[in-house]
């Protein structure tokens, strides 16, 4: 019966002979990633220096010339080769890029980085993605993300067979309600922007910002990104439909600081919408009371730059601290706005003012469902007719 061949990148027993002058050389058959067997030697002075000069030799070969990943490279190598092809790329956002070495660094790596490819079993995984469940469904459904996405790359380089994160526990998230605002809310909702803004605190006075903010997001749906990127350029006041185009959207990097990205979010965030007539007049009043500034922004800083994210989200919360309203996000305002659009309209058109992919996500995250259905008491009343006619016989 024929020798069945060796695995790709291993070799056999090593056997040594002493040679005339008066060295020794250690031998073994490799099986080469081209599929053949070489007989491959080393010497040395000795049998074990022999040995281990032939060990040397073997160990550059078990990965082919150029081949970074293989089954002995550990998770922090992998996760390494793995941001830098992203970012050579260029696909992916660098915001995006930084938040996966943020959950590498502090969820996946301190646990698993020392494991080599061929031990990162999904069994190991699976008992990390729990420990983290314990700590938040979040961090869990973030690592597995990352985990799923870099052992992706170890497969299509044939280090491991099969993907192990793929074969992890299902992560279960418990689906949100959907909640919107209602007219009365709005009411108590600006009432609370105009305390803030006319309340003393140190520093300087605060501007209307927020109040045009929200009541531009609620407007428009637009993200709140989207909304602190708006050029005057952007804005078309003068015609008898006043429009807004949503043309870029605000990020900040770590090393670059806060900047106008000139594309939204997706593709389809790219959108032109038509102004209410609120929206139109806050604009213009706006326009009229500017200070020029050398971005065209619409909602400048004091010093004319762009608006940092985080802090209008910090805002708001000072802002709904103690109202009752601590639920609210600037996405509920998005979502207020798709709940409003549905009802009246269709949760196609709602999906494209909020600049959507797909009208699927705007009825599954965006659209709260009414507290009580639909008024179909008179068609339901039909099936009552029946009843009558049995009644008389």
């Amino acid at each position: 019966m024929a020798r069945p061949p060796l695995p790709l990148g291993t070799w056999g027993t090593i056997t040594t002979e002493k040679i005339r002058n008066g060295n020794y050389r250690a031998l073994t058959r490799f099986r080469d990633h081209d599929g053949n067997t070489r007989r491959v030697t080393a010497t040395g002075p000795s049998k074990a220096a022999a040995e281990r000069a032939l060990r040397d030799v073997l160990g550059t070969r078990t990965a082919p010339a150029g081949e970074l990943i293989t089954a002995e490279t550990r998770l922090m190598d992998l996760a390494n080769l793995w941001i830098t092809g992203l970012e050579a790329e260029g696909r992916i956002e660098q915001t995006t890029i930084n938040e996966y070495r943020r959950v590498l660094d502090n969820l996946v790596l301190p646990s698993v980085g020392g494991l080599k490819l061929r031990e990162a079993t999904t069994g190991r995984l699976d008992r990390l993605l729990l420990r983290l469940r314990d700590q938040s469904v979040n961090r869990q459904r973030k690592a597995k993300v990352v985990l799923g996405a870099m052992l992706d790359l170890a497969v299509r380089h044939d280090a491991i067979p099969t993907n192990p994160a793929r074969r992890t526990t299902r992560v279960h998230r418990p689906k949100q309600e959907t909640k919107a605002l209602r007219i009365e809310d709005l009411i108590e909702i600006r009432a609370a922007v105009r305390r803030w803004v006319n309340a003393d605190r140190p520093g300087p006075r605060a501007t209307g910002d927020m109040a045009d903010i929200i009541d531009l997001m609620l407007a428009t749906g637009c993200r709140i990104g989207e909304i602190l990127a708006l050029r005057w350029s952007d804005l078309d006041l003068e015609g008898d439909l006043p429009t807004l185009t949503v043309s870029g959207t605000i990020k900040t990097e770590t090393g670059k600081g806060t900047y106008r990205k000139a594309t939204p979010k997706t593709e389809t965030s790219r959108r032109t919408v038509v102004l209410p007539r609120f929206a139109a007049e806050l604009l213009r009043v706006r326009r009229e009371f500017a200070t020029p500034n050398e971005n065209d922004a619409v909602f400048a800083t004091r010093n004319g730059t762009w608006h940092q994210v985080v802090n209008i989200e910090r805002r708001w919360r000072q802002i709904r601290k103690d109202t009752g309203y601590e639920w609210v996000t600037p996405h509920t305002f998005r979502k207020t706005v798709a709940t409003l659009i549905s009802e009246s309209a269709t949760s196609e058109l709602a999906s494209r003012q909020l600049g959507h992919s797909s009208s699927q996500v705007t009825r599954d995250h965006y659209i709260a469902k009414p507290p009580v259905s639909a008024d179909l008491s008179d068609l339901l009343e039909r099936l009552a007719e029946g009843d009558d006619a049995s009644s008389d016989s």
